[in-house]
């Protein structure tokens, strides 16, 4: 299919700028390095002359050339644990920004050529198990880390699979079925009702509603007749209809929605983690440190090269806390187990942390703020012989026989169905049937235009302003009262655009839909602004715009026509009864589809980085208090940090940490 094709094309580009398949091997990589590695640990442990001493069992573990294979063992965890850092290093000397990778590496590779050359005869103290134990708890760190983010977007895939497989091709008066690869402009289709549209066309013969609304973010259904367009991938309603091809391939509008997503992702800009900030600090304080401490003891207080030495290196192997490593992904693991639970699903977490940062919120309207479904929002008679309930009764008991989405929220309005004889449905302009005895008919504005019955009513004109959608109810030729029709809106978005407003966040809406409709919806919500009648080009535009501003913009969306300024916003956060497009161009996904989640995912993401520093004060605090102790400034008075009281030091400031990390809360 030429549009699957260029769909295809374009999702290799997407995962070459991306990344996705390289993300999840390096996931497995790290996970595999780490679990050989802990593996490999736990004779180090015992061989550790150190912990021998502390558990009293050298007598009983020790035997000759032991030293040897704690170095033979400690080199395959240095060589195969450590190679991720070493690569890492490599590329942030590249980019000219040394940071964790560059830290953990100085660590490492000090810790290991130091205690090789004790084994080979250097006097001194191995640091093999400070060296496999930083190893292990980077690579969980980093393997915790990546987890909790998703790789590449999917969002391509999605949008191809909306349409179908195949088509109806007409060709000298037969019906044949064709894959979609094979269809050219030109080319006569049929579409039958509820079938997906397999292409874009114009309509040759026969009249139907389609379900646009995942395409245009339009909530009502769109009557189509012969010399109207239809867009691949939209859903026909109740007629069949005969198209013919007027794009494919590349000139499609799902193709270029495609690229509207991709060319959005690709321009994202990444954030520097904070950890790889706080990382570079220490990396040039672990070399200025262990140099300084070097110099000073064999220059200044004329002490042996061994001595100096196992100082310099006490001092660099101590700058790289265990704790740094997992303060940043405990945390992220936690939040991110957090809001699973509470049905906020976070897919990329740079782009999380951002959310802290939000000063502005754009919703989608259909979906988002309202239901997407149609409800009954005004019944108004016009004669007074008919009340209300009347006039809903006739119009509900005649509108249970259609099968129309307006027809089905007059339906359920009325639990008191009379009986209906001769129904007649006639696509675009209503139904009419026998109830009780008295012809009944539901019909269009355009329906009374087209019998020249003029109708006026101050009520009926008030809902018509505010663009709902107006069925009018006749009894025996006679207009009797009207129904105004509307898409829900959610119970809970007032509550959430309030709270919002607290926070000090801009609310704003976009929509396709009429602007009649936009205003009426900001107006029961409280929105600070509305952008209406919005093409689903110009969706990503506008959002770029409210950047521009310099505001920090969060877009809440779950249609197709969302996607593009999902992927734009700084923050994507997706409806989850929405598309699987705007799910899979998205940051963040509410599962429970309630726009009260995208306040409390703010909330969170605050939480959340309140936490990391915490993590990272704790982490600077053992830094401040252990390296000048492992320097020796308070040698004089007998006090000096040894490896074993380093590693001490370190398990308590990890320990710390991992449960600072366990105290994170969801606020409500």
């Amino acid at each position: 299919m030429e549009h699957s094709h260029s769909g295809h094309e374009m999702d290799h580009g997407m995962e070459k700028k991306t990344g996705g398949h390289d993300h999840h091997h390096m996931i497995a990589d790290f996970k595999r390095r780490f679990l050989i590695c802990l593996v490999l640990t736990i004779p180090v442990i015992f061989l550790t002359p150190m912990i021998q001493d502390i558990l009293s069992i050298r007598e009983i573990i020790s035997f000759y050339g032991d030293s040897h294979v704690l170095f033979f063992l400690s080199s395959v965890i240095y060589f195969y644990g450590g190679y991720p850092f070493f690569k890492g290093m490599y590329s942030e000397f590249k980019s000219q920004i040394p940071g964790m990778m560059t830290l953990v590496t100085v660590a490492i590779t000090t810790a290991y050529i130091y205690s090789s050359a004790v084994v080979f005869g250097f006097k001194g103290e191995l640091f093999f198990l400070e060296l496999v134990t930083l190893i292990d708890i980077m690579l969980l760190g980093h393997w915790l880390e990546m987890r909790s983010v998703m790789g590449a977007s999917r969002a391509l895939e999605e949008l191809v699979k909306l349409l179908p497989s195949s088509a109806h091709k007409m060709m000298h008066g037969e019906i044949i079925e064709v894959p979609l690869e094979k269809l050219e402009v030109g080319d006569q289709l049929l579409v039958k009702p509820g079938e997906k549209v397999p292409a874009d066309g114009q309509i040759t013969s026969g009249e139907t509603n389609i379900d646009e609304s995942m395409l245009t973010g339009e909530s009502e259904p769109v009557y189509k007749k012969v010399g109207s367009e239809v867009i691949a991938g939209s859903i026909n309603g109740d007629g069949s209809i005969q198209l013919e091809i007027l794009k494919t391939g590349k000139d499609s509008f799902l193709s270029q929605v495609i690229t509207l997503v991709e060319e959005a992702q690709a321009s994202q800009s990444k954030t520097q983690n904070l950890a790889d900030r706080f990382a570079m600090y220490l990396t040039i304080i672990a070399l200025t440190g262990g140099f300084i401490t070097l110099v000073v003891w064999m220059i200044v207080t004329a002490q042996d090269l061994a001595f100096s030495l196992e100082r310099a290196v006490t001092v660099m192997v101590t700058t790289c806390p265990h704790a740094l490593g997992l303060a940043i992904p405990l945390v992220v693991a936690v939040s991110t187990a957090l809001s699973a639970r509470n049905g906020l699903l976070i897919r990329n977490r740079t782009s999380f942390e951002k959310a802290r940062n939000i000063n502005a919120i754009i919703f989608d309207k259909t979906g988002t703020l309202t239901r997407g479904e149609f409800g009954v929002t005004d019944v108004i008679s016009t004669d007074e012989t008919l009340d209300n309930e009347s006039i809903l009764k006739y119009a509900a008991s005649l509108e249970a026989y259609s099968e129309h989405p307006i027809a089905r929220g007059v339906a359920v309005e009325s639990k008191d169905h009379l009986p209906v004889e001769n129904f007649k449905s006639t696509p675009g302009k209503g139904v009419e049937g026998i109830v009780g005895g008295k012809t009944v008919n539901v019909v269009s504005s355009g329906y009374l235009k087209e019998i020249g019955l003029e109708f006026k009513d101050e009520k009926v004109d008030e809902v018509l302003s505010q663009g709902k959608t107006t069925v009018f109810v006749m009894v025996d030729g006679q207009v009797k009262g009207a129904i105004a029709l509307a898409d829900i809106i959610r119970p809970e978005s007032r509550e959430t655009i309030a709270r919002l407003k607290e926070m000090g966040i801009k609310c704003l809406m976009i929509t396709g839909d009429k602007a009649e409709v936009a205003e009426w919806v900001s107006q029961e919500v409280g929105l600070d602004q509305y952008f209406a009648e919005v093409l689903p080009s110009d969706k990503a535009k506008k959002v770029k715009e409210i950047q521009e501003e310099g505001l920090i913009v969060a877009m809440t969306g779950d249609g197709i026509n969302d996607a593009p300024a999902l992927a734009q916003a700084d923050v994507g956060i997706a409806i989850g009864a929405g598309t699987d497009v705007a799910i899979e161009a998205a940051d963040i996904i509410l599962v429970r589809s309630n726009p009260l989640d995208a306040l409390h995912i703010i909330q969170l993401a605050r939480s959340t980085y309140r936490k990391m520093l915490e993590n990272l004060a704790w982490g600077a605090g053992y830094n401040i208090f252990a390296i000048p102790l492992a320097a020796g400034v308070l040698s004089a008075y007998g006090i000096i940090l040894t490896p074993a009281m380093g590693a001490v030091l370190m398990s308590a400031s990890t320990i710390i940490v991992a449960v600072n990390s366990r105290f994170l809360r969801m606020e409500k």
